[in-house]
């Protein structure tokens, strides 16, 4: 016979739906996240800034009979975030898995030169949303039953190791690493597990600079083309640490692409 801790310890009940919130599931690693979700039986909630991404990657998880809802949203605005997530109380009365995906960088500018708008706008998507993000699916695993959950921090190889003129990035990823350790620590006792996922040059929209041309500045001052990995990738390392009993976590995990200077960088 299956008690509450049995189930807790398991995840959700096998009769009840897993529900996933990705954030910036309309273009590149959100979407891979949210897609592979899908593929293993998630009902993935897709937030994020422009309908029509959304509304893309819904059609793709259709077509691999998956199940999504689109749901614009801006996670630097307070009140997007909460609407997101009542949202999510509303249709499906729990949820499983947040990704915490969304993020922004800056142009290479020299640290004093660095606007103060631009450093808030960069704190406010990646580190003040992902905050506010986890707070609201805390408080919906904490009363849910069975109860807990999975936050997945998307942190980046700038979390350990930041690229030149890269203030406000590498600022929030380091902060989103400390994040992590404070809710699995904060989270362990309401079977709330955390972890964190430090991707480096997935092929992405975001990443076409560093593929073509001069390529991308690197601590030597020298411009270089850096290697690439299929975004694909990270989704089903996403979609791996979302498999995990509740028993279980993996607490930081580092998907990048070989040949990309990373270790030993410079």
């Amino acid at each position: 016979m299956s008690t509450d801790s049995d189930q807790n310890r398991a995840g959700t009940a096998s009769d009840a739906p897993k529900v996933a919130v990705v954030t910036g599931a309309g273009t590149g690693i959100g979407r891979a996240a949210a897609l592979a979700l899908m593929e293993t039986g998630y009902t993935v909630v897709l937030a994020g800034r422009r309908p029509e991404m959304l509304a893309e990657t819904a059609a793709l998880g259709a077509a691999i009979g998956g199940n999504s809802l689109p749901v614009p949203t801006d996670v630097a605005d307070p009140a997007s975030i909460a609407a997101l997530f009542a949202t999510v109380r509303e249709r499906f009365g729990r949820l499983d898995l947040l990704f915490n995906n969304a993020g922004i960088g800056t142009a290479a500018v020299p640290l004093e030169d660095l606007p103060l708008a631009t450093w808030r706008a960069v704190v406010d998507t990646n580190l003040t949303g992902p905050f506010l993000c986890a707070q609201e699916a805390i408080r919906i695993m904490k009363a849910q039953t069975p109860r807990g959950g999975r936050i997945i921090n998307n942190g980046s190889i700038s979390a350990h190791t930041p690229r030149p003129l890269a203030a406000a990035y590498t600022a929030t990823k380091h902060a989103i690493s400390g994040l992590t350790k404070q809710i699995a620590l904060d989270g362990r006792q309401f079977d709330i597990c955390c972890g964190q996922i430090d991707i480096g040059n997935a092929a992405t929209p975001l990443t076409e600079r560093m593929a073509y041309g001069q390529g991308v500045l690197q601590p030597s001052g020298d411009t270089m083309v850096e290697a690439r990995m299929d975004v694909a990738h990270t989704g089903r390392a996403v979609a791996y640490m979302a498999s995990l009993p509740l028993d279980a976590n993996v607490l930081f995990m580092t998907v990048m692409a070989n040949q990309m200077p990373f270790v030993g960088r410079g």
